[in-house]
């Protein structure tokens, strides 16, 4: 008995574009994953930021980038002392400042606390502020307010060089990015960004 000799069948070729996508596709999903990470992470957790003025100096100066990490204000009220970034309120989008524009001070009363400003120093509740941190004590006055719910009474450390609520009012929480607590940029400037009355 014999049998007939049979060539197997040829294999149509694979299309170039198939021979990269199984060369490539484990690296594709890695790329997709960690894209998709980096996206949760700096909506959710933490971004870095660049520091435009001297707003804030002598803590940090022009050039300056931070971590602003975004996780700790679900769990707790923001605090005096903190250094915050935050959105544009509505009365500076009123003078044409930029809605997604972010700006960065140091919260110096909350909600229910007095503030005033007189004989170049700041008080809360009718307490002086003992601030180390700043470039110098402010050269106006401000008559004594109430903080109402919500909202927080914010000041750049750069006192008379700074755009803040001695000059807009307060800020609504609602606009809060989230808290810096890292200065990571240039080497020589890094350091916490820890708040001087915890």
């Amino acid at each position: 008995m014999t049998f007939e000799e049979h060539s197997p069948p040829e294999t149509p070729p694979i299309p170039r574009w198939q021979k990269i996508w199984r060369s490539q596709k484990d690296n594709l999903l890695t790329l997709a994953i960690a894209l998709c990470l980096a996206l949760l992470i700096r909506g959710y957790v933490a971004e870095s930021r660049y520091i435009p003025s001297a707003s804030m100096e002598p803590t940090l100066l022009p050039g300056d980038r931070i971590v602003v990490e975004k996780l700790s204000y679900r769990f707790r009220p923001p605090q005096r002392g903190d250094v915050v970034v935050f959105h544009t309120p509505e009365i500076l989008q009123s003078l044409g400042y930029a809605p997604e524009q972010a700006f960065i001070k140091r919260v110096i009363a909350t909600a229910g606390q007095t503030v005033g400003i007189r004989q170049g120093q700041v008080f809360v509740d009718g307490e002086p502020l003992i601030e180390a941190y700043i470039a110098e004590q402010p050269q106006y006055q401000l008559d004594p307010v109430v903080v109402p719910p919500g909202m927080l009474f914010v000041m750049g450390d750069n006192r008379n060089n700074s755009n803040d609520s001695h000059i807009w009012g307060f800020l609504p929480e609602t606009k809060l990015i989230g808290r810096a607590n890292l200065k990571f940029w240039p080497i020589g400037h890094i350091d916490w960004l820890q708040n001087p009355f915890a």
